[in-house]
C-alpha cells in the first residue's frame, strides 16, 4: 500500500476540530454510575496451562450493566510484593484466546489483565464473552452500526465500560499496585484503551495504543474503503436519512474527545501505509492528547505497525518509569 494520507508534517500539525455534544461528560459520568450500581465481584482462579515461570488466572467480572466479563490474569512466578499492572484490549473481531497468547508484560515483569471482548472472538483468535444480555455467542463482525441511532444502545458504550471494569478488577488483586496501572492495545484495543484512560483518568497512568481504531470516525468513513470504518460506510449508503443521527452518536465514542480527556503518559504508534486505521485518524486522537505523549512511526508499515519494535519501545517505557 502506497502512502495515501497526509505527509508526516502535515499529520504532525493535524488537529482537527472536535465535533461533541454538550452532555458529553455527563453521559458517560452517568454511563458508569449505572456500571457501578453493580457489583464488580471480580474472581481469579488458578488455570495450569503448562507454564512454570508464570501464575496464571482465568478471570471474571461484572461489566456493563452486571454482566460477565471473561479476561486472563497473569504474574511472574517469582513476583513478590505489588506490581505495576498493564491492562490490554484486543483488536476488533478477537477474543481473548489462549492464555499463552499474552505472556509478554508478565515477561517483562508486570502484572498483566487481559479484557475478552464482549460479543466478539470469532474471526482471529475465540472469545468467551457474549453480549449480553441481547446476544448469545460471540459472533462474526460487524460491531459498528449496531445501536448506532442512540447513544445509549450503541455498542461501544457497553464495550468501553467493560473497559473501565477492568481496570478495577486489575486493581482489586491483591498483588497490583493500583498507583502503577497501564493500559494498552492495537487496532480497536488501541481505541479501547485511549478511552480507559480518559474515563479513568484518576486511575490510569500510562496509556500505549498502538495503531488505533475508533478515532476521528467522518475522516475515517471518507478516506478509506477498508473494513470495519466501511462497515459504516455501507449502512449509511443504505440508510441515507440516518447521516446526522450516526455521527452524533458516534461523537460520544471518537478517540478524538476521548484523547482531550487523556492526562496519562502516553505512547502512541501509527504506520504511514496504514489503510484500515489511516494515520490522519490517529494523529487526531494523539494531536488532541491532554497528557505527554510520546509517537514511533512506521513509514513504510500498513496496519501492522511496529511489532516487535513497538513491543520493545513499550517495554523500555514501563521499565524507565517503574524498574
Amino acid at each position: 500500500m502506497p502512502l495515501f494520507d497526509m505527509p508526516l508534517h502535515e499529520l504532525q500539525q493535524y488537529q482537527p476540530t472536535r465535533e461533541e455534544m454538550p452532555d458529553f461528560d455527563e453521559f458517560w459520568a452517568a454511563t458508569l454510575a449505572y456500571t457501578r450500581n453493580f457489583n464488580l465481584d471480580a474472581h481469579f482462579e488458578p488455570v495450569d496451562h503448562g507454564l512454570r515461570t508464570f501464575s496464571t488466572y482465568d478471570v471474571t467480572f461484572n461489566g456493563y450493566g452486571g454482566q460477565p466479563i471473561k479476561g486472563w490474569f497473569i504474574l511472574p512466578a517469582s513476583a513478590r510484593g505489588l506490581l505495576p499492572c498493564v491492562v490490554e484490549y484486543l483488536g476488533y473481531g478477537g477474543g481473548r484466546g489462549f492464555l499463552t497468547e499474552h505472556l509478554t508484560y508478565a515477561a517483562a515483569g508486570f502484572a498483566s489483565l487481559v479484557m475478552d471482548t464482549r460479543g466478539q472472538g470469532s474471526v482471529w483468535s475465540a472469545g468467551a464473552t457474549p453480549d449480553l444480555p441481547d446476544g448469545a455467542n460471540p459472533s462474526f463482525p460487524g460491531f459498528m452500526t449496531q445501536g448506532i441511532l442512540d447513544k445509549n444502545s450503541y455498542y461501544y458504550r457497553r464495550v468501553f465500560a467493560d473497559a473501565v471494569r477492568a481496570v478495577e478488577a486489575a486493581t482489586s488483586h491483591p498483588q497490583v499496585d493500583s498507583g502503577r496501572i497501564a493500559v494498552a492495545g492495537g487496532s480497536q484495543g488501541g481505541g479501547i484503551s485511549i478511552a480507559a484512560a480518559a474515563l479513568m483518568r484518576d486511575r490510569v497512568q500510562v496509556a500505549l495504543p498502538d495503531v488505533p481504531f475508533l478515532c476521528h470516525f467522518k475522516r475515517g468513513t471518507t478516506i478509506t474503503e477498508r473494513h470495519p470504518y466501511g462497515e459504516i460506510v455501507g449502512y449509511l449508503k443504505a440508510h441515507r436519512d440516518h447521516i446526522d443521527a450516526a455521527f452524533t452518536t458516534l461523537s460520544y465514542f471518537d478517540g478524538v474527545n476521548l484523547a482531550a480527556r487523556a492526562t496519562a503518559r502516553a505512547l502512541f504508534s501509527v504506520g504511514l501505509m496504514d489503510d484500515i486505521c489511516p494515520p490522519s485518524t490517529v494523529y487526531a486522537a494523539y494531536n488532541h492528547w491532554a497528557g505527554e505523549k510520546q509517537m514511533r512511526v512506521y513509514p513504510f508499515n500498513n496496519h501492522e505497525g511496529g511489532g516487535g519494535f513497538q513491543d520493545r519501545s513499550k517495554i523500555a517505557l514501563l521499565h524507565d518509569l517503574w524498574g
